[in-house]
């Protein structure tokens, strides 16, 4: 009954953040997927749900090993035939799965057969201790709650049983080894579907003209505090500059300081993946800040930065562990942290229109050459699962 009770409330929150129409759509995929048989194969990925963290660490990996000729799947933890999957399959990546006892009861089963089991993870979300740092924990109802009170997928990361772990930053990766387990840093990819209609938005993009558009794209209300550490270098540059437009996409409070600018901030709903890679080519700079000292935002991926520039975007990030590595600063975008720095590279760009573009398309180069599932291979990773699947290659 507790479990029933989480996913109605989890269903109740999505219909509320995303709308009537979207949340549902997206109730319903959850439950096409929950019957969906799957045909044997190499590895399977059982994730706690869908959405963009479950395409991202499941779905794209997933597809990263077909292209590398090996057989997957893809199910969620909640198909009532995931128990006949045990000997299906060589290997197991379990991605922000709850511990029912159903769970349970497979990964006894697998183990019974000497299956691996890899225990997968884009986030702090496994460990209670790091939920106080949580900004979008705060805001969830009872119900909600009780999924992460201890820990999504914790049981399986203590396992002595499990030895190897996956995720998307050395930041996580860090913390993954301190639990004793062997870690890949597996970075998020654009699956090839991503990069066709990347490729198009790109190529039929229209900037508008004396018009310079600073795009942030939220997701959820959970990045308020976020988008707060750059409130005070955005008021300045608005001052500034009398050509910039602010573009915010999906839910996010501002702060009053920017409410005088309103005539200039565009909002944005929710969207389809289609329609968000045409809405992020008509922008001229992509911003990805994060609060520092978190331990919940170091954890994130640089999502913000290969998303714009496969569309031939530049990102201003802010310069944590995560950016610095992925960005080349001054080239492929920019990394910065105070409010003076903020503007400092936001000046740049605004004001040097084949800087603009040159960074665009160097990130674009980057995120196409690092950051998809057609040549983003973790080589160390990749031959861990063949030996494997394949020991006698």
């Amino acid at each position: 009954m507790d479990l029933l009770l989480i996913k109605i409330g989890k269903a109740w929150h999505t219909v509320r953040r995303e709308g009537l129409i979207r949340g549902s759509r997206r109730i319903f995929g959850t439950l096409r997927s929950m019957f969906r048989r799957v045909r044997p194969g190499d590895i399977l990925f059982v994730s706690g749900g869908v959405g963009d963290s479950a395409r991202y660490r499941c779905d794209h990996v997933a597809e990263e090993f077909e292209l590398q000729g090996y057989q997957t799947a893809v199910t969620i933890q909640d198909n009532p035939f995931l128990s006949s999957y045990a000997d299906k399959f060589s290997v197991f990546v379990f991605h922000r799965v709850l511990f029912t006892e159903q769970v349970r009861a497979f990964i006894n089963k697998l183990k019974s057969l000497e299956k691996e089991i890899i225990f997968e993870t884009d986030d702090l979300v496994y460990d209670p201790v790091f939920l106080v740092h949580m900004d979008y924990f705060q805001k969830m109802n009872a119900f909600e709650r009780k999924l992460y009170e201890n820990g999504v997928g914790g049981e399986i990361l203590i396992d002595p049983y499990v030895k190897v772990a996956t995720t998307t930053t050395s930041f996580l990766a860090e913390k993954l080894r301190e639990k004793g387990k062997k870690v890949f840093v597996v970075p998020n990819k654009l699956s090839q579907e991503d990069v066709r209609l990347a490729d198009a938005a790109f190529q039929s993009a229209e900037k508008q003209s004396f018009v310079v558009r600073i795009g942030y794209l939220s997701g959820t209300r959970s990045h308020n505090k976020d988008f707060a550490t750059i409130n005070d270098a955005l008021v300045r540059i608005f001052e500034k500059y009398p050509e910039v437009r602010l573009v915010l996409t999906g839910p996010i409070d501002i702060d009053e300081s920017l409410e005088k600018y309103e005539d200039r901030i565009e909002r944005v709903p929710f969207m389809s993946r289609s329609e968000l890679f045409r809405h992020i080519a008509t922008l001229d700079i992509n911003l990805a800040p994060l609060e520092s000292g978190n331990p919940f935002c170091e954890s994130k991926s640089e999502l913000k930065f290969f998303e714009s520039g496969i569309a031939g975007v530049p990102t201003v990030a802010v310069a944590n562990q995560t950016f610095r590595e992925a960005i080349q600063d001054g080239v492929d975008g920019f990394v910065a942290l105070e409010t003076e720095e903020w503007i400092g590279k936001l000046s740049q760009l605004i004001e040097n229109k084949d800087f603009r573009v040159s960074m665009g398309e160097a990130a674009r180069r980057t995120a196409l050459r690092r950051y998809t599932t057609r040549l983003g291979w973790n080589e160390k990773y990749t031959a861990y699962i063949r030996d494997i699947v394949h020991p006698d290659m």
